[in-house]
């Protein structure tokens, strides 16, 4: 069921990456002499817990799998002298307090890193960046660009796929200027990005400049059905033709596209051929959310034949060590987009409306499993690079704002008040409070279709 795999996705999604961050500072602790009293997946009630290893750390399952956590032996908590005072947090020195804070942020990077290896060593299937006709008086219409086209490198960087393409449009999107374009023929051209605006949220970075992927007339006729979808439920299947949608007559498979899309939690009656006869089924697509706009899926893809396929699919992979490199930058490349991004929202640029709460990474952890272990992997970078990179901003109750202490511990000589400390994180609580709820107001926002 859609729901129970969903729900089982999130608490993998977060069973995931709450492990790797929180064994990241165990690990450090570990390393530098700390004593870790406990290691705690989730908060609230205990669920489950054993002690292991001479030091009997208890290793915990909690109720609430939003988080978790690393507690070590501190004198500062209990106001006492320890036996084993030597091992206690507070005694070490700023810069072994410094390595154990960031640790957990650091192995949040390490993991998308070894996701995205693995991944380009698997080999990723990818849409091949060939041209639809430019709209006329678009960037690459203006450029000369046209239909059948193919694009081989953009300001001098190699792509292969139109996820390529659009991070080599994104790495430029916040300065404008004239991007060089080489086509596979070996022509080249230039194109202005002057029309990329980063907080569009109706048309992709490539679509702003005209360049649209080449959509081949595909006929409407279903050649897939996701197990227990919409289609599925509402009886339709495989080799279904289908005439209209809502009293529109369809000849295409984008036209079925385009209709479900705006259909999003509202009725559509969908009328069938199969096997001479004709007759209508009722359904109501789903929702999804996608750059925060509200669209309708119904589960169902088109019958494409195989010569077709190999014609606009290619799979990206690259040996190991050429891999492992792809992966850094494609890493470097999520993390310069997550600054980016939140800089844009602080400024006004891009909405808040854009913020991302649990409930829509649970439908889209729901989504990207449902279609296969490459595209969750894919998933799990990406989420775990945004935790990564949230936590280390300068936030207090962050991990990045015990840094900031430390930093300032280093620059001062003397570390900061507690007084200073007990402000900042009432503050930084205020702010994380805000942030949280403005995350599940547009989460249920997307998800009610309002």
């Amino acid at each position: 069921m859609p729901m129970l795999s969903t729900v089982l996705a999130f608490v993998l999604t977060l069973g995931i990456l709450v492990t790797f961050h929180e064994m990241g500072h165990y690990l450090v602790a570990r390393a530098a002499g700390v004593k870790v009293l406990r290691f705690s997946l989730g908060f609230g009630p205990v669920l489950w817990s054993r002690r292991f290893g001479k030091d009997q750390t208890e290793w915990s399952i909690s109720l609430l799998p939003l988080g978790g956590y690393v507690k070590m032996l501190d004198e500062s908590e209990t106001g006492l002298v320890l036996v084993e005072g030597e091992r206690a947090f507070n005694r070490q020195s700023v810069w072994v307090k410094m390595a154990i804070v960031s640790a957990g942020p650091l192995a949040n990077l390490l993991l998308a890193v070894l996701l995205y290896w693995l991944m380009f060593i698997h080999g990723v299937p990818a849409v091949r960046p060939i041209l639809a006709e430019p709209p006329p008086g678009s960037a690459a219409a203006i450029a000369g660009l046209h239909e059948h086209d193919e694009i081989g490198r953009i300001a001098g960087d190699s792509v292969r796929s139109w996820d390529e393409v659009n991070w080599a449009l994104l790495r430029h999107a916040d300065r404008q200027s004239l991007l060089t374009v080489r086509l596979t023929d070996g022509r080249s051209t230039q194109i202005s990005n002057a029309a990329v605006r980063l907080g569009n949220t109706q048309q992709s970075l490539p679509e702003q400049m005209g360049l649209r992927m080449y959509d081949p007339a595909i006929q409407p006729i279903i050649g897939e059905i996701v197990p227990d979808s919409i289609a599925a439920r509402a009886g339709l299947r495989v080799g279904d033709k289908i005439l209209a949608l809502d009293g529109k007559s369809v000849t295409r498979w984008q036209d079925v596209v385009s209709i479900v899309r705006l259909h999003a939690k509202k009725e559509l009656v969908v009328r069938i051929e199969r096997a001479g006869r004709i007759f209508d089924v009722l359904l109501v697509p789903g929702v999804s959310n996608e750059a925060g706009v509200q669209v309708g899926h119904i589960g169902a893809g088109p019958q494409i034949s195989a010569q077709m396929l190999d014609n606009l699919i290619t799979t990206v992979r690259y040996p190991w060590p050429a891999a492992l490199g792809q992966a850094l930058i494609k890493c470097g490349q999520t993390i310069r987009l997550n600054l980016v991004m939140m800089g844009q929202m602080l400024t006004g640029h891009v909405s808040w409306h854009n913020l991302s709460g649990p409930l829509t990474i649970a439908d889209y952890a729901g989504q990207s499993a449902r279609m296969g272990a490459i595209s969750f992997a894919g998933f799990l970078a990406v989420i775990s690079i945004s935790l990564g990179v949230l936590n280390l901003l300068p936030i207090p109750l962050l991990d990045g704002g015990y840094l900031m202490y430390y930093i300032i511990e280093v620059v001062s000589g003397s570390p900061v008040s507690q007084r200073v400390v007990e402000l900042t994180q009432r503050a930084g609580m205020m702010v994380l409070l805000a942030v949280m709820l403005l995350a599940f107001y547009n989460d249920i926002s997307r998800l009610s279709g309002s």
